[in-house]
Parts: C-alpha cells; structure tokens; sequence
C-alpha cells in the first residue's frame, strides 16, 4: 500500500477532514490533499507529526508494516521472543501451532 493510501486511511479512520489535518501540519486542505493524492513529496517533518498524531509507527504510515503500534502486552511477549534461543523459538511455533488447531476445532464443534 502506498503510503498516501495510508494516510488517508488514518484520516478517514479518524473522521477528519484534510482541512483539520491541514490546519495541524500548519498548511492548507488543498496542500494536503496533494500529499493523499500523492501528487506531492510528504516531508519528513511532517511524516513524524502525522504519526505522532495517529499514535503509529512511522514503518505504519510509510507502509512498511501491517499493524499500527504494538501494545504493551505484545511488547513484551516480543521482548521474550527475541531472548529465546533459535531451538527455544520452534519449541514455542510448535505450541502456537497446537492451539491454533485446538481453537479451530473447538469453533468447528460449536
């Protein structure tokens, strides 16, 4: 996904409109427009606000991952992930695995 997808995206979720978004970057609706459009380069100063502004990531807002912020939950079970060994890391993929299956077929019995 481009990243001005993204932003309109953000915005749209956010019911804005650009010219609310425009008076926060301190520019005009039709300025901003642009950039949903990709008809104009995004500045990097301004890509920090907007994401400072839709509380995600700036790898979100380029595009570059899938899911806005991790919580503090997943956080943390990504901090453990990356203080297991490589043998440790299959053993817990594996269980993953497992319940992923039994969630299946529990929601297939119902």
């Amino acid at each position: 996904m481009a990243f001005y997808q993204r932003i309109r995206d953000l915005r749209e979720d956010a019911d804005k409109t650009q010219s609310e978004i425009a008076e926060y970057l301190e520019t005009t609706a039709q300025y901003y427009g642009k950039y949903e459009k990709g008809e104009r380069e995004l500045p990097f100063s301004r890509a920090i606000q907007l994401a400072d502004y839709y509380d995600v990531s700036l790898d979100y807002l380029a595009g570059r991952k899938s899911y806005r912020t991790l919580n503090s939950d997943e956080e943390n079970i990504l901090n453990c992930w990356n203080s297991l060994s490589e043998r440790s890391r299959g053993k817990v993929e594996y269980l993953i695995a497992e319940l992923l299956k039994n969630e299946a077929f529990l929601k297939e019995a119902k």
